[in-house]
């Protein structure tokens, strides 16, 4: 069959059919092609149910960090809470290690994190543990070297403490504490102070 033939023969099937369809025209369904019905695939993690917590009883959080490079860390910080900000955590390495907050990056799954991020923003919904990498920036240089402990101070005793100024101060603190009067605490203090200057300087 020609197209010429087809379309006089497509048109003359259309004759017979109205212009227009009725206000109440329905199609019989039966007549539909066939169509295989639409299954919604499976996901791949169940939607967990939302839990409703008492205030203060928030999941913690266990955060371990880790450099393979100089110089070598692992460090563990349990309970940890969720809105634990990522500053937070640099701050407690600092004070292990000793490291600059400010010659610290965190990375997490193998990319920086800003320190404006907290634990809820990395974490899972049922995740109780989170590992981080720390990149220190200069290595083992940009640690400074620890303060040797500062020697306790020596306090004068005996004679020496006598030829002090803070033991006469004191000494008139005490009177004056006892005594409620700071003019008779001064006076008493002052002849105190030169008896025992009289009595050094005789022979």
């Amino acid at each position: 069959m020609s197209e010429t033939a087809f379309a006089q023969t497509f048109l003359g099937s259309l004759q017979s059919r109205p212009l227009r369809l009725s206000a109440d025209h329905v199609e019989d369904p039966k007549t539909f092609p066939a169509r295989p019905p639409y299954i919604i695939p499976r996901m791949p993690k169940a939607m967990s149910k939302p839990t409703h917590l008492a205030p203060g009883s928030e999941r913690s959080v266990t955060v371990s960090l880790k450099s393979l490079r100089n110089p070598p860390l692992s460090i563990k910080l349990t309970s940890q809470p969720l809105d634990t900000s990522v500053l937070d955590i640099k701050s407690n390495v600092q004070k292990q290690t000793r490291i600059p907050v400010a010659k610290m990056k965190l990375l997490h799954n193998k990319k920086p994190v800003p320190d404006s991020k907290i634990l809820k923003d990395l974490l899972g919904d049922t995740d109780l543990s989170i590992e981080f990498t720390v990149m220190v920036i200069g290595g083992a240089a940009a640690i400074p070297p620890e303060e040797p402990e500062a020697a306790p101070e020596v306090l004068p005793t005996g004679k020496e403490a006598l030829e002090t100024e803070e033991f006469w101060s004191d000494l008139k603190g005490f009177l004056m504490q006892r005594l409620k009067d700071e003019t008779q605490a001064e006076e008493l203090s002052g002849l105190f102070r030169s008896s025992w200057q009289s009595s050094q300087a005789s022979p």
